[in-house]
């Protein structure tokens, strides 16, 4: 299959690069520098690129700015099941039809009595963001400022809050073909299984890409960037900040 016309334009119209967002695009819930924007303009005039995140399109909109459908090739939002490709809206998908109202309340439910129990030093709000696609589950609640959320996330790595909150999940819904990952500073995602980054590769393939490249910090097992990392078509490259991302593209499309 041969890549799509509207790439013919590119030096390189069979390569696709992906991105995560958080902690590889920008700092965590922070603003895309002019490096990043400027070095990402250049990187496609050679190659397509899109991101690929957890969190709904709003926050991407926050973090890359209110240009994000001009400046990416595909716009994959909660994984890829709210996509756009060149700025068109894709078909999307609901966690809540899959589930059934009264598995998800089930669920909700036993999240609400596990959180109340929870001894952290600090509680704020939006402790569950329903989304499209999936739940966000947050102990510290979203509502939570920059400061606090560094401190959560010390506290965290501490004492494995949020990896005992997700095997608690799974002993009491085995039943439930769900995935939980473990992404960013505060929080973890449940979704279908199959629902992970790896979802967006289904349309990026029916563009025919033959080289498809992924950046992503959290690429560790039950990190949120680890399927799609790992995946046998994807040329997986692990990054520790935004600068990193920036150097390894330079290097990899001088």
């Amino acid at each position: 299959m041969s890549p799509a016309t509207e790439f013919s334009d590119r030096q390189h119209p069979d390569t696709i690069v992906l991105f995560d967002v958080d902690g590889t695009l920008t700092p965590a819930r922070a603003f895309v520098s002019d490096e990043m924007k400027e070095t990402l303009a250049n990187i496609r005039k050679k190659v397509a690129i899109g991101f690929v995140g957890g969190s709904d399109i709003s926050k991407q909109y926050e973090q890359l700015g209110e240009t994000i459908l001009e400046d990416f090739d595909y716009c994959f939002a909660e994984n890829g099941l709210t996509a756009y490709r060149l700025g068109k809206q894709l078909a999307s998908q609901s966690f809540i039809q899959w589930i059934g109202e009264e598995e998800y309340t089930k669920l909700v439910n036993f999240i609400l009595r596990y959180l109340a129990d929870m001894e952290i030093p600090k509680k704020r709000g939006t402790f569950i963001e329903f989304r499209n696609g999936m739940i966000n589950v947050s102990p510290i609640g979203r509502n939570c400022t920059r400061e606090e959320r560094n401190e959560f996330e010390k506290f965290d790595l501490a004492h494995g809050l949020r990896q005992k909150f997700v095997e608690a999940l799974k002993k009491e819904f085995p039943h439930l073909a769900l995935t939980y990952s473990i992404g960013g500073q505060i929080s973890f995602d449940v979704f279908p299984t199959g629902w992970d980054k790896t979802y967006c590769l289904r349309h990026v393939k029916q563009d025919g890409f033959k080289t498809i490249h992924f950046f992503g910090d959290k690429t560790f097992k039950g990190g949120n960037d680890y399927e799609i990392y790992t995946h046998p078509d994807v040329v997986g490259h692990s990054v520790q900040s935004p600068d990193d991302t920036i150097r390894i593209l330079k290097e990899l499309f001088p």
